[in-house]
């Protein structure tokens, strides 16, 4: 069980924008363990809606009566310094304090905690270890970043010392956070408008394996020079593994893949047979995402068996190349993926599964992104046969970049392949219903609004 004596000075704690994937599995916890728990946001949700139903106080609007009987207010990133809820805290001398420090108070207070950073996978590989952790009957904690369909939620409540966590890079949140596992699965060139460099986010990854203590574990991609590069900087229990590089502690060998596009691989630790596993998702991304949580989950004792039993019943979260339906023999298919390396992973993924031709539908996401990467997209869209691009997804930015999605058009034709600017989704629609064949796979990209172009693909009535 969880040691929460440094929070239970706080009897009262409200949450602005309880709501989010991370607050409302943080109310959750706190609920659970007999805080009075409120908190707002500026719409209602799925998630509003079962916090209420869990009896949890959510006021869709501003709650200033909650906030002045409070002992602590966390606020999320995106709330405003001039939000009435924060002004009213701080008049009333009432502490506030930021999501992610606040969190890492949580994890804090659990003997084990497993934190899942690195720039591509981390909800992928977080569902993984927390269905092996919940096969194995050992009762985690766990907040993920999307819907996961065996917790009917992004979060669960558990009686453990274990709390399973993705670990956000992003404003090195991360940071903040006390890690008895780390895993890092890979280091990209994400979130430039924040470290400006590469070299940046390595030296980043590297403080964040500090925080590790001596007896804690690193699990680490031997694939990634970059995580090979950070691995000197802990003094932690350093577990390797990888598909390319034959020196990591745990490797796959014998990849093979189904008409599905699911992979079926043989895994060895230390150059012996450990257990042949095969998976629900497509793509060797998501071998290298499974060899992870087969590393955790055999440091923390977990039996063969529940790991191999697991990983067959992962199906994907939601928006990891999720499917949505189909028209005319027609299957669509949505993935969140927004960056090239993600892109061309899930690209890569498709060519497993038999279809006739692909067509992307990409909404690029955020402006700085689209900038700084564009030759990046230009290539990786390039491995679809039908290139459509809808507007920028703004996200948290303006456009002070001077950038928009004609750009990446442009930059894709210029290297002699056909893209399409089409910025109305009923328009993508129509014309994607006049121009694809039978047998012909969709697929929507990116972490915005075009989540919502796969039900309209498959809706009969439009």
């Amino acid at each position: 069980m969880a040691n929460i004596d440094e929070l239970k000075q706080y009897k009262h704690i409200h949450l602005i924008g309880i709501g989010g994937v991370s607050m409302s599995g943080i109310a959750e916890i706190l609920h659970y363990w007999g805080f009075i728990v409120t908190g707002s946001d500026t719409s209602s949700s799925e998630v509003t809606d079962k916090l209420i139903q869990n009896h949890i106080s959510v006021k869709i609007g501003h709650d200033l009566e909650n906030v002045a009987k409070a002992n602590l207010v966390v606020y999320s990133a995106a709330i405003k310094k001039d939000d009435p809820e924060l002004l009213k805290a701080k008049e009333l001398n009432i502490p506030i304090i930021e999501r992610g420090t606040f969190l890492g108070l949580l994890t804090k207070a659990f003997k084990n905690t497993i934190c899942v950073s690195g720039t591509h996978g981390k909800t992928t590989t977080t569902s993984m270890i927390s269905l092996c952790f919940l096969e194995a009957g050992k009762d985690p904690s766990i907040q993920v970043g999307a819907y996961l369909k065996q917790l009917d939620g992004n979060y669960r409540v558990g009686t453990s010392e274990y709390f399973i966590i993705e670990a956000c890079e992003y404003v090195e949140s991360y940071l903040k956070l006390f890690p008895k596992t780390e895993v890092i699965l890979n280091i990209d060139n994400d979130h430039l408008d924040y470290f400006g460099t590469l070299e940046n986010i390595v030296k980043s990854f590297s403080n964040y394996t500090k925080l590790l203590p001596e007896d804690g574990l690193l699990v680490i991609n031997w694939d990634d020079p970059n995580c090979m590069q950070i691995a000197k900087s802990t003094l932690a229990n350093v577990v390797t593994y990888g598909i390319k590089n034959e020196s990591a502690n745990f490797v796959a060998r014998n990849i093979t893949f189904n008409n599905n596009g699911f992979p079926t691989f043989d895994v060895y630790y230390n150059n012996y047979f450990f257990k042949t596993i095969s998976l629900s998702v497509p793509g060797a991304h998501n071998v290298m995402n499974a060899l992870a949580c087969i590393a955790v989950c055999y440091k923390y004792g977990i039996e063969k068996e529940d790991i191999k039993n697991a990983l067959l019943k992962y199906t994907g979260a939601h928006r990891r190349f999720e499917y949505k339906g189909s028209f005319n023999s027609i299957n669509v298919y949505d993935d969140y993926g927004h960056h090239p390396t993600e892109i061309l992973a899930t690209a890569n993924a498709l060519k497993q599964k038999k279809y006739n031709h692909s067509w992307v539908v990409f909404q690029p996401h955020t402006y700085s992104r689209t900038k700084n990467l564009l030759d990046d997209f230009a290539n990786v869209l390039t491995n679809f046969d039908h290139i459509i691009v809808t507007d920028i997804y703004a996200a948290r930015e303006s456009n002070t970049y001077n950038i928009s999605s004609k750009d990446l058009v442009n930059k894709i034709n210029s290297k002699g392949y056909h893209a399409k600017y089409i910025s109305d989704f009923s328009e993508i629609v129509k014309y994607i219903k006049e121009n694809s064949k039978p047998n012909d796979i969709v697929l929507t990209l990116g972490a915005g609004t075009i989540t919502n172009l796969g039900p309209m693909l498959v809706d009969e009535n439009i």
